[in-house]
């Protein structure tokens, strides 16, 4: 029964860590766009235009093979303000011969064909600005590498439930941060550092969950927090799809992680990790609370095994963990490769 709730509440945990892993693709949606050319719009209404007839007059190589670069990112260099233009050909009446047109950059910004906002549309990060997409993206990456080293260790070194709470609580205030602050610099800085206590966090609760069961049901439990994870980019995207605008869709994915703060009185730290580092009568008291809330008894051999592994002393946690034994550095070397 208690191994049943803390799988589900850490499930929970896994299934919230979605919008920070692809999140990109709603925070960074990249709409149908094309260049703002001024007098445009009143042209067109002048005219009676369409919204088709009005891209074919006045984007560059609209309709012909798709949206191309020329279409999105580049303007004719042209007044459309001037008087006299013809409805049915003005580049024709501006210029004689449409060909000749000179083509220029979006001086004056972008048209977006949507009724939301993303990182894109807020920061024109399309045609020589769409690598800072990337850059968004690739930050919060460079968070997982960083976080999945350093906070295994803190997990190993202070604690899973200390590094649990302590990552969820800083998962929390830079989710906050990213609705409120005005600049893309700042954006790209707290998604790295987002990134760099996510990944962790779930690690954490992944190394958790799979402490608080018996060898025989450690697969079952790892394979079924990742499904969580599945199930949470189902929700993840229902909601993105009802939340079009990013900012709001930042904050409403952000401040349901404020009840994992709650674990603080819900989960228990692992006794693996307590007798691991010679705390043994924490240890006792806390598979004694689980075998209450199991409504079983302790095992008759069980003082045996505590002194047993209290002789062992204290563990120190090191990366060459990883390659000391054979089998060890079989494992580490095969996770390497399938990752």
């Amino acid at each position: 029964m208690f191994q049943k709730q803390t799988f589900f509440v850490l499930c929970l945990l896994s299934a919230a860590f979605t919008p920070v892993y692809v999140g990109v693709v709603f925070f960074g949606f990249i709409p149908k766009h094309r260049c703002f050319s001024p007098g445009v719009a009143e042209l067109s209404q002048r005219c009676g235009w369409s919204l088709e007839e009005q891209l074919n007059y006045t984007v560059p190589e609209w309709g012909g093979h798709g949206a191309g670069f020329s279409s999105r990112c580049r303007r004719y260099e042209v007044d459309w303000n001037t008087t006299g233009i013809s409805c049915t050909d003005p580049l024709g009446s501006l210029v004689g011969n449409r060909s000749a047109v000179p083509l220029g950059s979006c001086r004056d910004g972008w048209v977006y064909d949507t009724p939301g906002t993303s990182l894109v549309t807020e920061f024109n990060l399309v045609c020589e600005d769409s690598w800072k997409l990337d850059l968004f993206q690739s930050s919060v990456n460079a968070g997982f590498f960083i976080g999945s080293i350093n906070i295994g260790y803190i997990a190993d070194r202070f604690g899973r439930k200390f590094c649990l709470l302590n990552t969820i609580l800083a998962n929390v205030v830079c989710g906050i941060l990213l609705v409120f602050v005005p600049t893309y610099l700042w954006i790209v800085i707290l998604r790295f550092l987002q990134g760099l206590v996510s990944k962790g966090c779930w690690t954490a609760g992944y190394i958790l969950v799979t402490e608080v069961v018996g060898p025989k049901y450690r697969r079952t439990v790892g394979i079924l927090y990742q499904m969580a994870f599945s199930i949470g980019l189902l929700i993840f995207d229902a909601i993105a799809y009802a939340i079009p605008h990013w900012r709001w869709l930042q904050l409403t994915v952000t401040l349901p992680s404020c009840f994992f703060l709650l674990y603080y009185w819900c989960l228990p730290e692992s006794p693996r990790w307590l007798i691991s580092q010679g705390k043994n009568d924490k240890a006792m008291k806390i598979v004694s609370y689980i075998a209450k809330k199991n409504r079983k008894k302790m095992p008759s051999h069980f003082e045996d095994i505590k002194f047993e592994e209290e002789d062992g002393g204290k563990q120190s946690p090191s990366l060459i963990d990883l390659v000391r034994t054979p089998q060890m550095r079989k494992n580490t070397f095969i996770l390497m490769y399938n990752w």
